[in-house]
């Protein structure tokens, strides 16, 4: 049996539901580390069943570093409205766009591949694979630019 704690605990690491973390533990009898590699090889595959459907709706985000001297528009797609209000959602976008100001990315393909500057043990394209799980639609990369003085 997994305690409450401990369902608790991962949950807040993750965002995802009682039940997937529930479930993650008991299949990782207990072991947490286990269970993160569990949800994220879940998340994966959740990602790839979403890819085919169509992500039309979304948002544009904007940041300006502090300095003044880097700017980044980002547009980021789910495939719906609802989604594309989500906190989450949002949040997303916005890290996005600090991450592409910080990186100096140049375009999709090989910002898909870097490491997250929130958290280096994972790619970009795992972060979008983890919005995927938790927002319970397709979310896409769209066009970007970066602007530097």
């Amino acid at each position: 049996m997994i305690a409450m704690e401990q369902i608790k605990k991962l949950r807040q690491k993750t965002n995802l539901s009682i039940m997937e973390c529930k479930q993650a533990l008991e299949e990782a009898k207990g072991d947490e580390r286990n269970a993160l590699k569990i949800l994220s090889r879940r998340g994966a595959e959740k990602a790839i069943k979403k890819s085919s459907r169509e992500a039309k709706q979304g948002l544009i985000e904007a940041y300006v570093h502090s300095n003044g001297k880097v700017g980044v528009i980002l547009e980021l797609n789910c495939e719906t409205d609802f989604v594309a209000r989500n906190e989450e959602f949002k949040r997303l976008a916005h890290d996005l766009t600090m991450h592409i100001a910080a990186m100096g990315s140049k375009d999709t393909k090989s910002l898909l591949e870097e490491p997250f500057i929130k958290d280096t043990g994972k790619t970009i394209k795992d972060l979008l694979a983890e919005a995927i799980a938790k927002l319970g639609e397709n979310v896409k990369l769209g066009k970007f630019v970066r602007l530097e003085i």
